[in-house]
């Protein structure tokens, strides 16, 4: 009877111990990693800008009213045409030119690294800039517009086999212009390598931004803009290069999203970095040549 009475205890210590045992078979709930840890690219380091077509837009000033095949609204081609880099000076606008939605664009070098485990910095030499891509955090807190704006990043995953590019394919428009035209929709840039060093792709959308210049000559784009980037690595002829495409979608200053993109070559350290505050050169159309 003694024996009986225990009976309901020693069932409750065996459900006890097969519960535990299931538990402790059971896989345990991985934290989840941070973003620097997720990382299917590796993108920190230093890099140069490689100018390889759009020299007339990007290694110097054109004059004002060039912008062809940027697709500029009426009122666009108004602050274009009304460009005025001394009265940006004396206003404190010389950064305009070095805004989130043209800074790729110039001939700089970059810096990349992590501030922490969810936010990628990049440091420009050319303007002295500092962008801060922000992981998980899509939505910016309230501050003042700034010429970096405030920008959202997400990893991609893998790009399609033998395409580099995260499965976008930038229509180089500059390019095509500058060629008298063009297949807006292929690459106009290097040919595309065969295969990257690493799969992945980065997406950046930044937004919060003051109004800045896609070209050092007073092109727009306003408060409203929006940049999305995406961002990949690939390997040519045994180099290493960064691959950014760049859309602005305004809709004030443009009618239809601008596209570009632009590549960056990796270099051993830093020895070359060379810090310059936001300066823009007289267009060429305004230089005297001796003799003229």
């Amino acid at each position: 009877m003694r024996w009986l009475r225990r009976l309901p205890v020693l069932a409750a210590l065996a459900w006890c111990a097969l519960t535990f045992a299931a538990a402790a078979q059971r896989p345990q709930a991985q934290a989840p990693r941070s973003p620097r840890a997720a990382a299917p690219v590796d993108l920190t380091g230093n890099w140069v800008a490689q100018i390889t077509e759009d020299w007339r837009w990007r290694m110097i000033t054109p004059p004002k009213g060039d912008y062809a095949s940027v697709p500029l609204s009426p009122l666009g081609r108004q602050v274009a045409d009304s460009w005025d880099p001394a009265a940006d000076v004396a206003a404190g606008e010389q950064c305009r030119a070095f805004g989130a939605g043209g800074l790729m664009r110039l001939p700089t070098r970059l810096r990349i690294g992590w501030a922490d485990d969810a936010t990628l910095r990049i440091e420009t030499d050319a303007g002295q800039q500092v962008r801060e891509l922000h992981f998980g955090r899509a939505t910016p807190p309230a501050a003042p517009p700034s010429w970096q704006g405030y920008s959202a990043a997400e990893w991609l995953g893998s790009p399609p086999s033998g395409n580099p590019f995260g499965g976008l394919v930038a229509p180089t428009q500059e390019a095509a212009a500058a060629r008298g035209g063009g297949a807006v929709g292929r690459f106009e840039g290097a040919s595309p390598p065969a295969a990257p060093v690493a799969r992945g792709s980065l997406k950046v959308v930044t937004t919060n931004l003051r109004p800045g210049y896609l070209r050092k000559n007073g092109v727009p784009y306003s408060e409203q803009a929006v940049v999305t980037e995406y961002y990949d690595r690939f390997e040519l002829f045994s180099n290493d290069y960064l691959q950014v495409v760049t859309v602005v979608t305004d809709p004030l200053y443009l009618t239809t999203p601008f596209v570009v993109s632009n590549q960056f070559k990796r270099e051993p350290d830093d020895s070359k970095w060379n810090p310059t505050p936001c300066t823009t050169d007289p267009p060429l159309g305004t230089l005297q040549r001796p003799g003229f």
